[in-house]
């Protein structure tokens, strides 16, 4: 599922799907931290027990003039410092639209291309379908 925040920045609410409802939340997370959301974004799962959240377009002025400079890697480490300090936050956006607790959580940035990817190992579903535990 995709959300293209040009044409759709609603918020998140009860009817929505728990993908759209993660994407809409992670955009806003974004824009909250960076001062600018991604465009576009889409979380899925890649297998049972990992969602990957894909956020595209989210670079600011200031970090696409560091891009112009071949500035990669400072921009990377700064990205990621403010990615990690956030991390309670993304992952109770996860936790909460699942209803499954996150056991692990990678993110990362292409800053050529101006993608981040938020990678979350989730914990096992119950075989019955029921939630495990409270996240």
């Amino acid at each position: 599922m995709t959300v293209d925040t040009n044409q759709n920045p609603g918020t998140v609410t009860q009817d929505r799907s728990p993908m759209l409802e993660i994407s809409n939340a992670m955009v806003g997370l974004y824009k909250e931290a960076f001062g600018r959301g991604p465009t576009k974004a889409r979380a899925q799962f890649a297998g049972a027990d990992t969602l990957v959240v894909i956020l595209e377009a989210s670079l600011t002025v200031a970090e696409r003039n560091l891009v112009a400079m071949g500035e990669h890697q400072r921009l990377r480490e700064a990205r990621l410092f403010f990615t990690y300090a956030l991390e309670d936050r993304v992952r109770r956006i996860v936790e909460e639209a699942l209803g499954r607790r996150t056991v692990a959580f990678v993110s990362g940035i292409d800053t050529s291309r101006d993608v981040a990817i938020e990678v979350f190992t989730l914990e096992p579903a119950a075989e019955d379908g029921s939630r495990p535990s409270e996240p």
